[in-house]
């Protein structure tokens, strides 16, 4: 009888382990992200070799990619159903990054918009990793045969690069590489910066934006300081009252109400009631999640299995990949 079970298609996330998680990550992606282990094959990489274009404390590092790896668990990624791993104890991604390299074009590179904005943020400290990170990246997905790569806007660029450079192969050593597509997955509520509600909240921008791991204190007092404006009514309206609108996003997004269910409970109450509400609903949907990270945290034991394992399963596939890649290009089997 005809085998009628259609495959998963393959998902590649590459997480830099670049501090904790905010509530616009968590609300704008990884709820959503939860929703995706049903329906493909994903791969959660936390991507700690390329943390390195940025002089890291070696210290942070190690603690914030083992911690942030507890956090997506807490927020529903399940290491049983994804493959969940860390980056550097893959050695193949490397050593497939060299290969690739080889078959990259040094203008494709100089022509990489966030290799020019991070050139200019980090000045004094333009390495040539900083340059050739976008083929690690290739690398990356190309390795795990990724059909999907999940990215916002300012990432689709990779993935047009990663394309071309997997065509450029396929055509001198034939079929390859899949050829992966960008993936722009159903966003969650888009959250602006409390301190300033024209920009995305952002890890950069500590006054305004919320983390995971914030206590409730922390979080009220940071709600109570969000810039709204100085009218009273608690109304969307994102050209004329942007802080208020920002905040009337994520009271739904936490409580799951419309936004005018929620215009009309706080219909004539001000300010003064509004904020404060918002953060209480923000504590709440936080506070599960950051008492879950807390409990896995301290579970190193069962922690190192999932990133041990994930890795085992990464590189069982990553192997597959690089000994073809290997052979195709002439080197002698070990």
């Amino acid at each position: 009888m005809e085998n009628t079970v259609e495959k998963k298609k393959r998902i590649f996330s590459g997480i830099q382990p670049s501090g904790e998680l905010t509530l616009g990550s968590y609300m704008g992606a990884i709820r959503n992200w939860v929703d995706l282990q049903e329906e493909y094959d994903c791969l959660y990489c936390i991507v700690d070799m390329h943390a390195i274009t940025v002089r890291q404390d070696p210290a942070t590092l190690r603690r914030r990619s083992v911690n942030q790896l507890a956090q997506y668990i807490a927020c529903g990624l399940d290491p049983k159903k994804n493959i969940m791993f860390i980056q550097s104890h893959v050695p193949q991604h490397a050593e497939l990054s060299w290969v690739l390299g080889c078959y990259t074009q040094f203008g494709e590179l100089s022509r990489m918009t966030q290799f020019k904005a991070k050139a200019k943020q980090h000045a004094d400290n333009i390495t040539a990793g900083l340059f050739t990170y976008p083929v690690l990246m290739a690398s990356d997905i190309l390795l795990y045969q990724a059909d999907l790569v999940p990215v916002g806007e300012d990432q689709r660029q990779h993935v047009e690069l990663t394309r071309d450079i997997a065509q450029r192969f396929n055509s001198v050593y034939g079929d390859t590489f899949t050829l992966p597509g960008a993936f722009i997955p159903k966003m969650g509520a888009r959250v602006m910066s409390l301190a300033n509600p024209e920009s995305k909240m952002s890890k950069s921008d500590p006054d305004g934006c919320v983390f995971m791991m914030d206590k409730p204190e922390d979080i009220l007092r940071k709600f109570k300081r969000a810039v709204t404006d100085c009218e009273t009514a608690v109304k969307f309206d994102k050209e004329n009252k942007a802080g208020i609108s920002n905040l009337l996003t994520i009271y739904c997004a936490a409580t799951g109400k419309t936004l005018a269910e929620a215009e009309a409970e706080f219909a004539g109450q001000g300010y003064g009631v509004f904020k404060p509400a918002v953060g209480e609903a923000v504590v709440e949907l936080l506070r599960p999640l950051r008492e879950e990270s807390e409990r896995i945290m301290k579970d190193k034991a069962y922690l190192e299995s999932v990133y041990k394992e994930g890795a085992e399963h990464a590189a069982y596939l990553a192997q597959k990949t690089l000994s073809k890649v290997y052979r195709k290009i002439g080197f002698v089997a070990k």
